[in-house]
């Protein structure tokens, strides 16, 4: 049986002391460190970052008491700002689809075959277009129809549904309308966009037309986290594929999708994982 674990992640200015600082905190009430990785980025004078998983089993009091302890012993005095959590507990997820189902069923089977940390509990569709798909994994569909004109009430529509189904996490997965800021608001760092572009390049609608008609030799596609500000939020990762000029707008398109289910997955299980730290708008993603 695989002892329990848990997961601290850690963002503080830069300075002698850090890592002993944890390590020794860590070893004095029992736990045992199986897995450490760190990054010092140079902005800002420098900032120190890390993700540790250690095992609870022989922890000296409840995991609740040594996160109190560590605010005191360790955060403060560090200036950090930290977050920890249960290897064991699972994300709620919902996703956001329209009728492109390629990134919503990536994510589904990622889940179904057990790779994901989290369940997904709800899938909302401004098109009724893929209920029985999303029905035959076992997972609630609503649709809420969405535009310009009634975008306030089906977003609170929206969040009824999410609220209810105790969704934590919320997947864009190409969900064709714009989110508002104060919906958006309500998922800080935990709604994750796909976008069908190499972000910045191409920003906006229609991003394989563009990259078409600038003779592009990639195509890629990004998935982060979503912002305020349209298309501009702390990207979490990215890949690309090679094209030439023998392909089509519609070639790139099926390439794109793709790479796009395979992104977004990707970023998705990393979240669930804890393995990303939002620092302004980039991040440093753990391995």
């Amino acid at each position: 049986m695989i002892p329990p674990r848990a997961i601290l992640l850690v963002q503080c200015p830069d300075r002698p002391g850090i890592v002993a600082a944890i390590s020794s905190f860590l070893f004095r009430h029992g736990a045992n460190i199986i897995d450490f990785d760190q990054h010092t980025s140079e902005d800002e004078g420098g900032v120190y970052f890390t993700r540790l998983e250690f095992q609870t089993d022989r922890l000296d009091l409840p995991l609740d008491d040594l996160e109190h302890a560590f605010d005191l012993d360790v955060a403060r005095p560090f200036s950090m700002e930290w977050r920890l959590a249960r290897a064991t507990d699972r994300k709620r997820i919902a996703i956001l689809v329209s009728k492109h189902d390629h990134a919503l069923l990536e994510v589904l089977w990622t889940w179904k075959r057990g790779d994901l940390r989290a369940d997904v509990v709800t899938v909302v569709s401004n098109h009724p277009d893929l209920r029985a798909e999303v029905e035959s994994f076992g997972v609630p569909f609503a649709h809420v129809p969405n535009g310009r004109d009634v975008r306030r009430e089906a977003e609170g529509r929206m969040a009824e549904v999410l609220g209810a189904a105790g969704a934590d996490v919320v997947v864009l997965a190409r969900y064709m309308q714009i989110v508002s800021a104060d919906f958006v608001a309500r998922w800080p760092n935990r709604m994750i966009n796909i976008h069908h572009s190499f972000l910045p390049a191409f920003a906006g609608a229609d991003p394989y037309r563009q990259a078409y008609d600038r003779g592009v030799k990639i195509v890629g596609a990004t998935a982060h986290y979503v912002t305020a500000e349209l298309d501009a939020g702390p990207i979490i990762e990215q890949d690309v594929g090679r094209v030439s000029h023998r392909h089509s707008v519609e070639d790139l398109k099926r390439l794109g999708r793709d790479l796009e289910r395979r992104v977004l997955a990707r970023a998705v299980r990393w979240h669930c994982e804890d393995r990303v730290i939002v620092h302004g708008n980039k991040t440093v993603v753990f391995d």
